[in-house]
């Protein structure tokens, strides 16, 4: 199995494989299921994911953390035909690190707000969950920062209050802020900040999925 056949399975599914450990990352850790030679971290295929999802029956069912069930049906699903581990950034506590390892891989930076970026979903990027494989495998392989070569940084001013002025994130005025008459525009496309990303511009995200987070975040 290939990185390239496991990367058609997962777009099949609505996933990407974003990031991942190879197996001398892996014997290095003490955070993962004994035996795991590959960890591939899965996240929205974009712009397919969002019209994918919506029709699930997950999204349909009335029932609360829909994304979240999709999630666990259709990873654990395919770590059951591939004989690996699903692993979720939900579910907790405990949490599985996923930003930790996300970082280790060399594919995904801690951006100028704090946030991981990559330079494919900038700083849209977020995981469904994981896959930890007995095998090994290629993963996407490392790249330099991105924010690096962005030499102007909007992220840095594009919030509409300042958020990130002091250089940490004030989450109660982001919040203040979406409940605002204001913030319709950040509750309605996604956050500004993570828009004004240059990586991010090609992703694809849709806005009703940006804003469907933005709904569970205030």
């Amino acid at each position: 199995m290939t990185l390239e056949d496991l990367e058609q399975q997962a777009q099949a599914r609505l996933l990407t494989i974003t990031a991942g450990l190879d197996h001398t990352a892996c014997a290095a850790r003490q955070d993962l299921p004994a035996g795991t030679r590959t960890l591939l971290l899965l996240s929205p295929h974009e712009p397919a994911f969002w019209p994918g999802f919506t029709a699930a029956p997950e999204a349909t069912d009335g029932q609360p953390d829909a994304m979240d069930r999709w999630s666990l049906r259709v990873i654990t699903d395919w770590a059951t035909a591939l004989g690996a581990t699903p692993l979720f950034p939900f579910g907790g506590p405990p949490w599985a690190p996923f930003v930790d390892w996300a970082l280790a891989s060399g594919r995904v930076h801690s951006s100028p707000l704090g946030m991981v970026v990559h330079p494919d979903a900038g700083l849209f990027l977020s995981f469904r969950g994981a896959l930890a494989l007995r095998d090994p495998v290629a993963v996407p392989p490392r790249c330099p920062h991105p924010c690096n070569n962005c030499p102007d940084q909007p992220c840095r001013t594009a919030c509409p209050v300042d958020t990130f002025a002091s250089g940490l994130y004030d989450v109660p005025q982001c919040r203040k802020h979406l409940r605002s008459t204001e913030g319709f525009d950040c509750m309605s496309k996604g956050c500004a900040a993570r828009r004004a990303c240059p990586y991010g511009k090609s992703y694809g995200r849709i806005d009703a999925h940006s804003a469907y987070h933005m709904s569970y975040f205030i």
